[in-house]
């Protein structure tokens, strides 16, 4: 299920069998598109009205989404206008993630060919997405304890515009 990008530069879809809450599907998108330059302050998110009608979900589950965005800062509602992008978050530069794309679709098309299909992928790459992650605070704290500083780096950022929900 997808929403038609006329108005709006993201493209929001849902995954009933994820386990996460739909309006929470919506800011993890939104967050995304933030996080790979795709939404940009300015911005306007797709219309309640548009959302409900192509995803046929319920309106207050667009706007219990739209409200935790206005919560984090993060986009704001315009009274007869619609929900415009306020901030952007972190995010790689343009040369830096087309590179990263293409070492992704390699790796995907090498993880097919192997035999795993969309759900063996995701299991393997959150895995070593926690695993990577895991070994990192251990360095880090090892780090730390010698007193060679070991500042603390924020979470990795990963997404995927295809898989993401944004184009």
């Amino acid at each position: 299920m997808t929403i038609d990008k006329a108005d709006s530069p993201i493209e929001f879809r849902l995954d009933p069998s994820s386990g996460v809450p739909t309006y929470l599907q919506l800011v993890q998108q939104v967050e995304h598109a933030l996080r790979l330059g795709y939404l940009k302050p300015g911005d306007q998110l797709p219309k309640v009205r548009d959302v409900v009608a192509a995803l046929t979900i319920n309106p207050n589950t667009v706007l219990k989404a739209y409200k935790e965005l206005e919560v984090k800062g993060l986009a704001a509602g315009r009274p007869g206008q619609g929900t415009f992008v306020l901030a952007t978050l972190s995010q790689v530069t343009l040369p830096e993630l087309g590179g990263l794309r293409r070492s992704m679709l390699g790796w995907l098309a090498t993880a097919e060919e192997a035999g795993l299909d969309e759900d063996g992928i995701v299991a393997l790459f959150t895995s070593a997405l926690r695993d990577f992650f895991k070994s990192r605070q251990g360095t880090q704290g090892a780090q730390g304890a010698q007193g060679h500083g070991g500042a603390s780096r924020g979470r990795g950022r990963v997404g995927d515009s295809e898989s993401e929900g944004v184009a």
